[in-house]
């Protein structure tokens, strides 16, 4: 009876801290927003996220929302950011037309944006044909977890953004919500 409730127990904090996030990223309050995008260094310091910079990126293949097989190397010597998101997620949301934007601003250069959503695969499907994302969108709940662990993201936060350059090699790792000028200065010190 005692390992029943400690099992409970456990479980119940376990949801509370799930909820208390889930909260966090939900909640359209500045101060949160600016809390989540300055963890980058708490959750390196606190083993959350991996140092991955400067490391080859690591080979997976993942399923399109129109369920073909996406390799990454099929975006080999191109200036690849991969975004970790889901529909659940605000500040995943609210960067994704300015992520469109970008794919379109550097169309005629070799730059590719993968969005991967940690999330149902039809939600996210019909979620990025709504937004009529202009990059593809890899799905697949359990296997794009374990490519975020494959780059870095051990706990598995969101929204996760990884910049490798047209040599394979991760330059920049973000955990958070992407700044504008931040990103295109990382993404434009690669052409």
């Amino acid at each position: 009876m005692k390992h029943t409730t400690l099992i409970m127990l456990a479980v119940a904090l376990m949801a509370a801290s799930g909820g208390y996030f889930v909260a966090m990223l939900l909640s359209p309050d500045s101060q949160q927003t600016t809390q989540l995008t300055s963890i980058n260094t708490r959750a390196l310091a606190e083993g959350q996220v991996e140092d991955v910079v400067g490391q080859p990126r690591p080979e997976f293949a993942l399923k399109d929302t129109r369920g073909d097989l996406v390799s990454v190397t099929q975006f080999d010597g191109k200036v690849l950011l991969l975004n970790f998101w889901a529909t659940w997620c605000a500040p995943c949301v609210e960067e994704m037309p300015m992520l469109s934007d970008l794919q379109n601003q550097y169309a005629d250069r070799d730059f590719q944006i993968l969005g991967i959503a940690v999330d149902d695969p039809k939600k996210a499907a019909d979620f990025a044909a709504e937004l009529a994302s202009e990059y593809p969108v890899l799905v697949g709940p359990a296997d794009t977890v374990m490519v975020g662990r494959q780059y870095g993201n051990r706990a598995g936060m969101l929204p996760y953004s990884i910049l490798v350059d047209q040599q394979g090699i991760v330059q920049w790792a973000h955990l958070g919500a992407l700044e504008f000028e931040e990103l295109e200065k990382q993404i434009s010190a690669h052409f």
